[in-house]
């Protein structure tokens, strides 16, 4: 599917298409992700272990299920959850990010199913997965609701949907933007559009519009004295993650 299709917002896949090339170096363009990541993963590993009783202690806890890393870039998460046992789907608008993710997981010996695709694509092909990982996208996206809903009829029935985004308000503009962008120069300037920024509220609205129950929320917060991220229950000022599930068939 052509990547200009759908809810796809094709100035915000260039972006990413123009840096697809850093995705694994720690140090580039990413470097905030990387720092993320593990936060990233302990909230999403704990919630999806929750969900279908699993235990993380085993070698392969999440081996049977189908999981769907929608923005998957080069693979930072798809990577683990196919370590954890999962049968990994990593889809992408921007299909710079396609084989650079491809080349890394056949490097380290994984077998990942990438694609250069839309979840839109994906539900019309009656695609359906346990979970859904749909991290840092929905605030890229033309249409949140539109691509909410195609999240939820890409899930399984009892199938859980892990979204991260950013909050909008004055200390998200300062630290996302200003912060990141123009003084730490974490990420080209122009990566994030304010505007787009979904307050917790708001998502949590439109997760349940698109016809799924949010169950959890929480904070991924940055301390810059220790130079780590951590989860917060109740600071969700800048980014946030939410957990939900669709319940009915």
């Amino acid at each position: 599917m052509q990547a200009g299709t759908g809810t796809v917002d094709a100035n915000e896949v260039a972006k990413f298409e123009a840096m697809a090339a850093e995705w694994w170096d720690p140090t580039g363009k990413f470097k905030p992700l990387h720092m993320m990541n593990p936060c990233r993963l302990d909230y999403i590993t704990r919630q999806i272990a929750e969900e279908f009783g699993r235990d993380l202690n085993e070698p392969e806890p999440f081996a049977g299920l189908r999981i769907l890393d929608i923005g998957c870039g080069g693979g930072l998460l798809s990577e683990p959850m196919a370590r954890l046992g999962a049968e990994v789907v990593g889809a992408d608008a921007a299909e710079r990010n396609i084989p650079v993710a491809r080349i890394h997981a056949e490097q380290q010996g994984l077998d990942i199913d990438y694609r250069h695709t839309t979840a839109e694509a994906l539900a019309e092909a009656g695609e359906r997965f346990d979970a859904v990982l749909n991290m840092e996208v929905v605030e890229h996206v033309s249409d949140p609701l539109a691509y909410l809903t195609a999240c939820r009829q890409l899930l399984k029935p009892g199938g859980l949907m892990i979204a991260s985004t950013i909050n909008r308000n004055p200390k998200s503009f300062m630290m996302a933007i200003i912060g990141a962008e123009w003084v730490m120069r974490w990420l080209p300037k122009g990566t994030h559009d304010w505007n787009k920024f979904i307050t917790p509220e708001e998502l949590y609205g439109l997760i349940r519009e698109a016809g799924l129950e949010p169950v959890d929320k929480k904070g991924f917060v940055f301390n810059p004295v220790t130079w780590a991220w951590s989860i917060s229950d109740r600071d969700l000022s800048v980014n946030y993650v939410t957990a939900s599930v669709k319940r009915e068939a």
